[in-house]
């Protein structure tokens, strides 16, 4: 398992981006976040970029169509998802390809993403495949998915220690009675795709909406990310059991959804008000201070540069105060 070397509050991104130059995209990527940026997909430049078509690219029996539609076209393979080795080339992953070239000489952390099996094989029944064929398809090719993603940038970016994120967002559903896996097979899915992150890199879970985060940390990311919201102090337990362990939380704490306003103060309120109600109900007040990134909420694919570039810009300012005051919380319990 590596080790977390991040600095208190560090910020990041999710990954998606709006950009439809992947120069403008990976710059941005790197000077808004410049202690842990973040690779950028870019869908509006191509669809196939969006997370579902870049899961499912190169697989045997896939079609995936100009508008990053899946369309399943022959038999899938579990014992051999992609015919060989998956590749990075082609227009899925030119944002990550850039990102990573440009990542070359750097010896700070990046952060790369890739989708995680349960959305990936909740995608291909959508498609037309068969449940259980597809649950096997999408934990074989996640896996080797990884290990191509995280050895590439490795061998391009040696000095960069690498932080990368499981994002699952179809956990979301996964209390719902007509989900197609039981609770138990979809945590050793996540399971199974962090397992092939950990020789490379910092593990992590990204979930944007809400979900049991206490199932969630049970498939053992060393960072969980969520957004900020009024069910996460019922998760209590689970978080400080977490955090108690070395674990981190990225907080979603700046809204994708919504309008955030000029400044951070509203956003730092409900992040405050947050980590009060956790700390009231166990959670360890410094821990949850200095085991924290500051995130956007989800991706921003669905903003323009601008607004992307904002919602950046006050997640950055987040981060800072989150620095400063666990500065605060540190000197006034005499750590």
């Amino acid at each position: 398992m590596k080790a977390i070397n991040l600095r208190v509050g560090t910020a990041s991104a999710i990954g998606s981006m709006p950009h439809r130059q992947v120069d403008a995209a990976v710059a941005v990527a790197m000077a808004a976040c410049a202690d842990l940026p973040a690779a950028p997909s870019l869908p509006a430049r191509d669809p196939r970029e969006g997370m579902v078509a870049q899961g499912a690219w190169g697989l045997r029996g896939v079609d995936i169509g100009t508008d990053g539609a899946l369309r399943i076209v022959g038999a899938l393979d579990p014992t051999d998802p992609f015919g060989g080795e998956p590749t990075l080339e082609g227009p899925a992953f030119a944002g990550l390809r850039a990102f990573l070239e440009v990542s070359r000489h750097r010896t700070a952390a990046i952060k790369l993403q890739l989708t995680g099996p349960v959305t990936l094989g909740l995608a291909l029944i959508e498609a037309g495949a068969d449940p259980d064929l597809a649950f096997a398809t999408a934990r074989a090719a996640v896996a080797a998915r990884a290990r191509t993603m995280l050895s590439t940038a490795l061998r391009i970016a040696p000095l960069a220690p690498q932080v990368a994120f499981v994002d699952e967002p179809s956990l979301v559903a996964l209390s719902r009675p007509d989900f197609p896996l039981a609770t138990d097979d979809a945590l050793d899915l996540v399971s199974s795709a962090l397992a092939a992150v950990e020789p490379f890199a910092v593990t992590g879970l990204h979930c944007c909406g809400d979900t049991d985060w206490r199932l969630a940390l049970a498939t053992g990311p060393q960072i969980v990310s969520l957004p900020i919201g009024p069910t996460i102090s019922d998760h209590a337990g689970a978080l400080g059991v977490h955090l108690d362990r070395g674990g981190w939380v990225a907080w979603g704490a700046v809204p994708t959804s919504r309008p955030v306003g000029d400044s951070s103060d509203r956003l730092w309120r409900a992040l405050s008000d947050t980590w009060c109600d956790l700390v009231q109900r166990g959670c360890d007040a410094l821990r949850l201070r200095e085991q924290a990134l500051v995130t956007p909420e989800c991706g921003l694919a669905m903003h323009d540069p601008v607004q992307a570039e904002h919602i950046l810009a006050l997640t950055v300012d987040l981060a800072e105060r989150v620095r400063r005051q666990s500065f605060g919380v540190r000197l006034s319990v005499g750590a």
